[in-house]
C-alpha cells in the first residue's frame, strides 16, 4: 500500500515574508545579518519573540514557543516558516499544537533534528508537505556549501517539479546497500526523535512509505537499538524502501552493514549516504511527498508537486 500523498503548500514567491520561530532550543540571532542575508535573496524577515528568549536548554517557555508557532502559521503575511535551530523542545508542544490551524494555513515549514517531532505531527494531524531542511542560525547563516541553499530554494519556490531528480552532489558518493526501485511517501527524520515518539498519537506511520533517517553523535549500538525498536513496533512491515541520511560521528561501512542486517531480509531498496541532516551540505527533503527511490541509479525522483 502506498500512503496517500501529502497536500502541496503555497510556493514561496519573490518578495515573500519569512517568519523565524524557535520551537526547540535557543541560539543567538544576529537579526541585522539575517535580514540582510534574506534581502540579498529577495525576501523579507519577521522574527517571533521566542527566538530572543532563553530558558535553560529551551528557547523561551513552552507557552511562548507554542504561541510563536501558531502566530506564524496564522499570519497571512508570512509565506514560509523557518526554524532557528534544533536541540530539544519541540515534542513538549505536540499535545498543544492546533493542527487544524496549521492545516487551514498550510505553508512551507522548514527544520530538522528536534523539529522532526513537528514534522511527524504535521504528517499525522495536518496532512501537508513539510521540509526537512536547513535552519537559519545553524546552517544558512553559517555559509554552508551552495547545494544547501539551492536544494531548499528549489523545492519551496516550485522550481523543482514532479518528475525531477532531487539533486545530490557527486562529491559525496551514495551506496546502494540493497538494490531495487520502489515508490512511496517519504516519511521520517531524526531517528532518535522518531523512536522517542513511539506509542504516542504522533508516532511515525511507515506503511507503504520510504523511510528517511538521520542522526548525530549516536554510537552504532544506539542506532541498532533504535532500529530494533522500530522493528519490534511493526514499523518495518509494509515498508517500501529506506533512504539513510547523514549519521554524523558514525563511519559509513559499519552503518551500511547494520542497515543491511535490518533491511536486507525485507527485499526493499536501501540507499545510504544522502547528505541531509547534521552535515554540510544539508539537502532539503519534502516529507510527505510521493517519491521514487531508485537504488540502481542511486537517485530519488519527486513524483508529485510539493508546491502550488
Amino acid at each position: 500500500m502506498i500512503l496517500a500523498p501529502a497536500a502541496p503548500v503555497p510556493a514561496l514567491a519573490p518578495g515573500g515574508l519569512i517568519g523565524v520561530v524557535a520551537p526547540a532550543g535557543p541560539a543567538p540571532l544576529d537579526e541585522a545579518l539575517a535580514g540582510r542575508w534574506l534581502r540579498e535573496r529577495g525576501y523579507r524577515l519577521r522574527v517571533y519573540p521566542g527566538v530572543f528568549q532563553k530558558r535553560g536548554y529551551l528557547a523561551g517557555s513552552d507557552a511562548q514557543r507554542l504561541r510563536d508557532l501558531h502566530d506564524a502559521f496564522a499570519d497571512p503575511e508570512v509565506n514560509l516558516i523557518l526554524c532557528q535551530r534544533g536541540g530539544y523542545g519541540s515534542p513538549r508542544l505536540l499535545d498543544r499544537i492546533d493542527f487544524d490551524l496549521l492545516r487551514h494555513n498550510a505553508k512551507p515549514f522548514i527544520g530538522y533534528s528536534d523539529l522532526t517531532a513537528i514534522h511527524l505531527g504535521i504528517a499525522r494531524k495536518a496532512g501537508f508537505v513539510s521540509f526537512h531542511g536547513p535552519m537559519l542560525t545553524g546552517d544558512l547563516l553559517k555559509g554552508r556549501q551552495p547545494p544547501t541553499e539551492a536544494s531548499l530554494r528549489g523545492l519551496v519556490t516550485g522550481q523543482v517539479r514532479s518528475g525531477a531528480v532531487l539533486n545530490h552532489p557527486t562529491a559525496y558518493p551514495l551506496t546502494a546497500v540493497e538494490h531495487g526501485i520502489s515508490h512511496g511517501r517519504l516519511v521520517g527524520g531524526n531517528l532518535a526523535m522518531i523512536g522517542s515518539l513511539m506509542g504516542t498519537p504522533w508516532e511515525i506511520d511507515t506503511a507503504g512509505g520510504i523511510l528517511f533517517i538521520e542522526d548525530v553523535n549516536e554510537p552504532l549500538y544506539r542506532i541498532d537499538r533504535l532500529l530494533n525498536h522500530l522493528r519490534l513496533a511493526g514499523k518495518f512491515e509494509g515498508l517500501a524502501g529506506v533512504l539513510a541520511g547523514d549519521f554524523a560521528g558514525i563511519e559509513r561501512e559499519p552503518l551500511d552493514a547494520l542497515l543491511h542486517e535490518y533491511f536486507g531480509p525485507l527485499g526493499i531498496p536501501v540507499l545510504s549516504g544522502w547528505r541531509s541532516g547534521h552535515c554540510d551540505p544539508n539537502l532539503t527533503l519534502p516529507l510527505g511527498a510521493l517519491v521514487r527511490l531508485d537504488a540502481e541509479q542511486k537517485v530519488v525522483v519527486l513524483e508529485q508537486e510539493v508546491t502550488r
